[in-house]
């Protein structure tokens, strides 16, 4: 039996639950069970890793982290910032990475995303795990860093 794995936040903000996600992939756990934050108003912010692993995934508004467990964790800056086709976000950090919790990775300016509508909701989820999974540990204001849920 696998261990928990413990999720960091990786930005600061108001923790959410998936369900409220305005998108459905999300908000019906389609990817994963986990949960969301939303980043305050207008100020430009870092996003850093939820787990220690491997960067395998690195987008401008996305990135995959898995863990030594091979665990996959999800970390979705915004809905619809794909497309953005990056405007906004710089990465700070290369694909294939080996990362701590906590490392940094991007940082974000959301003059764009609010410009363009769209939301800076940000759901963070672990791949292929069960709907209703995650356990909360955060809740209201929680600072990047911080434990948000853990899964089995």
């Amino acid at each position: 039996m696998t261990e928990a794995l413990l999720i960091h936040a990786p930005l600061a903000g108001r923790v959410m639950p998936l369900g409220e996600v305005p998108d459905p992939v999300f908000s019906a756990q389609m990817v994963g069970s986990g949960a969301a934050i939303e980043p305050p108003a207008g100020e430009t912010f870092d996003v850093v890793s939820p787990v220690a692993g491997k960067i395998i995934k690195l987008l401008p508004h996305a990135f995959i982290v898995v863990d030594t467990a091979g665990r996959g964790v999800l970390t979705h800056v915004g809905i619809d910032t794909v497309k953005l086709q990056g405007e906004g976000f710089e990465l700070l950090i290369a694909k294939a990475a080996t990362v701590d919790a906590g490392a940094l990775i991007m940082r974000v300016d959301p003059a764009a995303a609010v410009a363009a509508g769209y939301s800076l909701v940000s759901p963070i989820v672990v791949l292929d795990t069960k709907p209703d999974t995650a356990t909360p540990i955060a809740s209201g204001a929680v600072a990047a860093g911080a434990e948000l849920f853990s899964v089995p």
